[in-house]
This record gives structure tokens, sequence and C-alpha cells, in this order.
């Protein structure tokens, strides 16, 4: 989508920045939701009067919801056309939301949060495919870059919110607040975003396909959020089996059906997805893993609170926004390898200081750790997913967006319950507080460092004469 004063398509163009508002706009809502409700599961336990194994669910929920729906993001754009499944993906999400606000017990906001994670697991590989359409490959980089916007302050925005909401209004308000945001992201959609021109009524949907990789994400996501629980060492070993039983099977059916299955494992022969596939698996495991080390550091302190912990992970985001539009403009001129290794070792930098940092001495070194980690995941997150699309078809993008969320989502799940466990190994081993978190911090750092092997790996555009 390019203006005729721009022929060669490498501006960022009226056009698409309507487009990359209105995603943001959709986006953001869903991101925040996956942790904006975490700080309130003791109030809605108390609320709701139910245990807290019960009400943990209302996040359970969601994040299997959100897992199980993304794989039919792919084929429901071939089918309907990215435009319209945006728009119904926020009406589901919308709709959600105000139910979620007017559940009357913890069974039904667990059902209803489950509706969210329908509409909310489409979100953002729809956006995804929305961006890399309109922008080509010249552009790839800063679109990423927009995109990543929601996912880099997340992170930092939904536990502040949340502790604020619970803290001044009813818990009620965590979902309420969703809903002028969709309205608005509603009504941009129907205004901005370019009419449906490639939908095919003749796309038939791999129901085998989906019956497969559907429940098998959602087995993989809930038996590592498991491994973590005193209890549920059982459950979770026989969900992980399950689990890759079933993708298992998916991938040799995939292969069988050679372009017809729910998602084409064989676009990870294009090498820019691949490479970009496993750095961004590798990397999300281990910085995953340092955002849950953060908060619980500093939840362990006298005399702190939630919004304590929450705050204390906002040096991160500010250091990422200083730098994402940097990697975007960086991508789009030398290819992702140059950022994207630049930014992980950046993190590594950052990480170090975390393991080596005296948390005797207060928050402070700590945060300013943390903001150089920030500055590094700004280079690395937009420049490693740009280089999954560079060299695909147009055709192959939502399939690619869709398995590149895939590989997000379980490389998160897996973070957090990897180092959760390494945390209460050291703990239980006999070192001190400090010594249990320097120990975790050194281990997300071999974890990240990792991927600087893929990373290294990403392929570098030709120079055009």
């Amino acid at each position: 989508m390019t203006t005729t004063q721009d022929p060669t398509g490498t501006r960022f163009d009226p056009d698409l920045r309507k487009i990359s508002l209105t995603v943001v706009m959709g986006t953001i809502m869903t991101m925040l939701d996956a942790t904006i409700v975490n700080v309130a599961i003791n109030v809605l336990g108390r609320d709701l009067h139910v245990s807290l194994s019960t009400v943990q669910w209302v996040v359970t929920g969601y994040t299997l919801a959100l897992s199980m729906t993304i794989p039919i993001t792919g084929w429901a754009i071939g089918r309907f056309g990215g435009r319209t499944t945006w728009i119904v993906s926020l009406a589901l999400f919308g709709a959600g939301s105000v139910l979620c606000g007017a559940a009357w017990s913890a069974g039904a906001l667990i059902a209803f949060r489950v509706l969210q994670g329908v509409g909310g697991g489409l979100l953002m590989p729809i956006a995804q495919t929305l961006l890399a359409r309109a922008a080509g490959p010249e552009r790839m980089g800063r679109v990423m870059a927009v995109i990543s916007v929601p996912a880099m302050l997340a992170p930092v925005l939904g536990p502040l919110l949340g502790g604020v909401l619970v803290d001044h209004l009813d818990w009620r308000w965590m979902f309420y607040v969703n809903v002028p945001v969709c309205a608005v992201a509603l009504l941009l959609a129907v205004r901005l975003l370019p009419r449906d021109e490639e939908a095919r009524a003749d796309g038939c949907l791999d129901v085998l396909g989906m019956a497969l990789l559907s429940p098998g994400l959602a087995a993989l996501v809930y038996g590592l959020s498991q491994i973590g629980e005193t209890a549920g060492g059982g459950r979770a070993t026989a969900a992980l089996a399950l689990g890759a039983v079933l993708v298992a099977a998916f991938v040799a059916h995939s292969l069988r059906r050679a372009g017809r299955a729910l998602i084409d494992v064989r676009l990870f022969r294009d090498r820019g997805l691949a490479t970009s596939a496993a750095a961004l698996f590798c990397y999300s495991v281990g910085v995953f893993g340092v955002l849950l080390l953060v908060p619980l550091y500093s939840q362990s302190l006298p005399g702190t609170s939630v919004l304590d912990a929450g705050l204390l992970v906002a040096p991160m985001g500010a250091g990422a926004i200083v730098t994402m539009p940097l990697a975007g403009r960086l991508t789009d001129r030398l290819g992702a390898r140059l950022p994207g290794v630049a930014g992980i070792v950046t993190v590594l930098a950052g990480v170090l200081a975390c393991a080596l940092v005296d948390l005797s001495a207060g928050t402070v070194p700590l945060a300013a750790a943390l903001f150089v980690i920030g500055l590094g995941h700004g280079l690395v997150t937009p420049s490693i997913m740009a280089a999954a699309y560079r060299t695909l078809p147009r055709s192959s993008v939502p399939g690619a967006a869709t398995a590149s969320q895939i590989v997000v989502r379980v490389g998160t799940a897996l973070g957090t319950a990897v180092i959760a466990v390494i945390l209460q190994w050291l703990t239980r081993s006999g070192g001190t507080g400090a010594e249990a978190f320097a120990g975790s911090f050194r281990w997300a750092l071999a974890i990240i460092a990792v991927s600087l092997v893929p990373a290294l790996l990403l392929p570098v555009p030709r120079k055009t004469a």
C-alpha cells in the first residue's frame, strides 16, 4: 500500500498509519488482560467465596482459550478476510469483557473469560497479518515495531492498572475498562481498515488438524503452568505428554496434507521464518523468566505491595520504548540480524547485572539493570519478528503469523515454568533468598544466550543496485 509520492513503498504513508493505529488499539486490550487479573486473585476469591485454586482458573481459562484459538487464525483470514475476522474477534472480546464485569459467580466469570480468550487469541496474529501485508518487505521492521508496543507495555501496565483499579474501585472495573477501548477500536476498524479482497468462499477448515493442534497446545500450556505447583506434578506430566503427542501428530498430519493443513509446517523451510521462530522461542523462555523473577523478588521485600512490584518492572518498558523505533528503521535498512543480535547482547548485559547486583541494597540497582534489559528488548522483538515475513509470499503471511504466535505462547509458558522450578529448587537447596534469585537470573542468562545462535543465522537482505 503506497502513495503516488512514494513509488518505492518505503515511507510510512497515511494508509499504513491508519492500519497501525487500528491494530494497536485492538491488541493492547488483550495483552493487558493477560496480566491485569493476576494482581486480583485474592480479591476475587474473597468476593466470590471460592478457593484460590478455583479462582486461578480465571487466569488459566483465558490463557488456554487464547492458546486453543490461535491455530485457526490463518484459516479464518483466508476464509472470511482479515478485516471481517478482526471485527468479529473484537466484538467477541468486548462482549466477553461486559459479561465478565457482570459475572455473578466464579463459574460464570471463568466461562466469560474463556469467551474473552477466544476473541483475544485471534487478534494478535490477525494484526501481524494485516500490517505485514500492507507494509511489504521494505517497511516490515517499522510495522513490527508498531505491533510490539502492546507486548512491551502489557507486562508493565497490566499489574499497575490492575492494582490501581482493585485498590480504588470494584474488581469488575478490570473488565469494564476494556469496553470503551473496544468500542473505539471497532469504530476505527470499520472506518479505516481496507475492504477484504482476498477472502476465499471455498476455504475448507482442516477439522482434524484443529482437533489435534488446538487441544495439543492447550495441554502443553496447562502442563507448563502446573509444573511449579506442589500438587500439580502428576497433572503436569500427563498434560505435557498428551500435548506433545497431539502436536507431533499434527506435524505428521500437516506434512501429509501438503499445504491444506490448518498450519502448513513446510513454511519453516523458509530460512527467515525458521531462524526467527527459533530465536523468538529461546528468547521468550529466558526473558519471561526474568519477568517472573522481578515481581517475586520485589514482593519478598518487607513493606512492599503488588503495586510496588509492578512499578519495579516499569524501567524495562521505558527502555524498550526508547529503542523500539530505532529497531524498526535499522531492520528496514540493514536487515534483522544486526539489531537482533545487538539487542540480545544488551539484554544479556542487563540480566548479568541482575544476577550480580546486591539485592540487599534496595531496588534502584535492579531497576537500572531492568532499564538496560528494556533497551535490548526494544531492539530484539521488532527486528526478529520482521525477519519471519520478509521473504515469504503474501499468501503465506497468515500461516506464518499464526505459527509465530504459537511459538511465542509456548515459549512464554515454558519460561515462567522453568524459572519458577529453578527458583524453588535453589530455595529448597538451603541458599538465602538473595542467592536463589541470583542463581535463577544466571539460568535465565544462559537460556537467553542460546537465542544468539539462530539470531546469527537470520538472513541479510541482498542490496539492490
